[in-house]
């Protein structure tokens, strides 16, 4: 059976779901920083980056469900549970390549996951791709090639890692197609908790039996470790989920690019790190791919008998 676009689609963006999509990005962009700081290896951060970011969502779900004042949604519908899975694959990958090649790498690699969003929904959802996403997704991908390519470094050393990237974008790919079929019928909280207590559950098997220690060894290492929890956990994935119960998946999928933007923004502001006229242009594509692939609101009857002026 064909699955055909959401009606989020049809309307134009609010600009409470596009803020949350930036505050995302820019949550979300941090992580690769933290992961490298934390004294614990990649596994356990993973696991950790999820599980104690669990306290937080379960007082906004338990906040979101009595604001509303309906009863609750069903526990673990087939979306959040496949969003869970999803995501504890992402990490898996993510936090494996983040370790084994450049950060510009793991990083370039893990912005296709855009990619993956517009294949899976044309081949395994049937939906049919606007021309303006499409369009938006080369300007993106061309930009994140400009910015972030004058850093890769591609070696024989380093291809599993960069295959680890592919992987991320894949898993985070199809972790996007599963919160937006998660929020049509539950709250975000709900979601972004419930798919989080199975990727927690999964990825503390994981740090069990791939880390010789878990713990954080410092109280420095446990101030990164909940920084990544509830800054880009918490923060990253739940304005993320929020944001998909109103905007589609390909286009909100973008969201990705900007995390590439957001880095070279704080090397330069913080880092001082001096950016290139290419680098430059490259982030004026994202930000005008993004632009073109909005959802825009359909023109009225009255708009579309209006003439056309000479």
């Amino acid at each position: 059976m064909s699955i055909t676009s959401s009606s989020k689609a049809t309307h134009a963006p609010s600009p409470l779901a596009l803020g949350a999509l930036l505050a995302a990005a820019l949550a979300m962009g941090l992580s690769p920083v933290l992961v490298r700081l934390a004294d614990v290896g990649p596994f356990a951060s993973a696991f950790w980056r999820v599980a104690l970011a669990l306290p937080i969502l379960w007082v906004w779900m338990q906040a979101e469900e009595r604001g509303r004042g309906t009863a609750r949604s069903r526990p673990f519908g087939r979306g959040t549970v496949l969003a869970g899975l999803f995501f504890a694959g992402d990490l898996f990958f993510w936090h494996l390549a983040i370790m084994n090649t450049t950060i510009a790498n793991a990083t370039f690699f893990a912005t296709m996951a855009p990619l993956f969003v517009v294949l899976a929904s044309w081949l395994v959802l049937r939906r049919r791709v606007a021309g303006p996403v499409l369009i938006g997704l080369a300007f993106c991908l061309a930009g994140g090639a400009a910015l972030i390519g004058q850093s890769l470094d591609i070696a024989p050393q380093r291809l599993v890692g960069d295959g680890f990237g592919i992987a991320t974008a894949v898993f985070f790919g199809f972790y996007f197609l599963a919160i937006e079929h998660a929020r049509k019928t539950t709250g975000a909280a709900r979601v972004t908790f419930e798919s989080s207590l199975i990727t927690a559950a999964i990825l503390l098997v994981v740090a069990f039996v791939m880390e010789p220690h878990i713990l954080p060894r410092s109280s420095w290492g446990l101030a990164v470790l909940v920084a990544l929890a509830w800054f880009s956990h918490a923060g990253g994935q739940g304005l993320l989920a929020f944001a998909l119960g109103h905007l589609p998946a390909t286009f909100s999928s973008l969201v990705i690019f900007l995390e590439a933007v957001f880095a070279a923004a704080f090397g330069w502001l913080i880092a001082g790190e001096a950016l290139t006229l290419v680098q430059t242009a490259g982030g004026l594509l994202i930000l005008f791919g993004i632009w073109l692939a909005r959802p825009k609101a359909p023109r009225t009857a009255v708009e579309r008998q209006l003439p056309v002026p000479h």
